[in-house]
């Protein structure tokens, strides 16, 4: 009976994971602001400001966050994408996944080294995206490819919290 229970949970999670539908919205890309941030153009002329769901790439001032702006730039910039997307986040973006040409641009990067699988929001992805996303940080780092060639690369949180802590004045 307890076996039955768990299961009957298990279904009713899944269940309700898989309900959430996500929104789409289709558009050109026209600019980006990093190598996990973009603005996408609609149909009607409206910018929306993107937040690439399930990775958190290098910031601007961090090594190699130019080169992961200008990877993503050299997938998605003028191109027609999908975004889809379940969420906006404090700063008003869109956080979703873009698709361009039936790729997943934000799993790209991850692939190539450009960017982190950010495991603090893992769970507002698919079981199939989270598996897929782990999987190629995985490979990207055991690979040495892009970021993960530095013996020691900071994750983009992290020097966030570290920039937080000097402008504080905390050690």
């Amino acid at each position: 009976m307890i076996k039955l229970k768990i299961g009957l949970a298990i279904l009713s999670l899944l269940a309700g994971i898989t309900l959430a539908q996500a929104e789409t919205l289709m558009g050109e890309v026209v600019g980006l602001a990093d190598g996990d941030t973009v603005t996408v153009l609609d149909a009607q002329r409206v910018q929306h400001k993107i937040r690439l769901a399930g990775i958190d790439a290098p910031e601007k001032g961090m090594p190699w966050g130019q080169k992961s702006k200008e990877s993503l730039s050299d997938r998605v910039f003028r191109r027609i994408v999908i975004v889809e997307w379940q969420k906006q986040d404090r700063y008003g973006r869109l956080v979703g996944k873009i698709m361009v040409d039936g790729r997943d641009a934000n799993l790209a990067q991850v692939a190539d080294g450009m960017a982190w699988h950010y495991k603090d929001y893992q769970k507002e992805q698919t079981l199939d995206d989270r598996l897929r996303y782990a999987q190629a940080e995985l490979d990207a780092r055991n690979a040495r490819r892009g970021l993960w060639a530095d013996p020691e690369p900071v994750a983009p949180w992290a020097w966030r919290k570290m920039k937080r802590e000097v402008r504080a004045g905390q050690p």
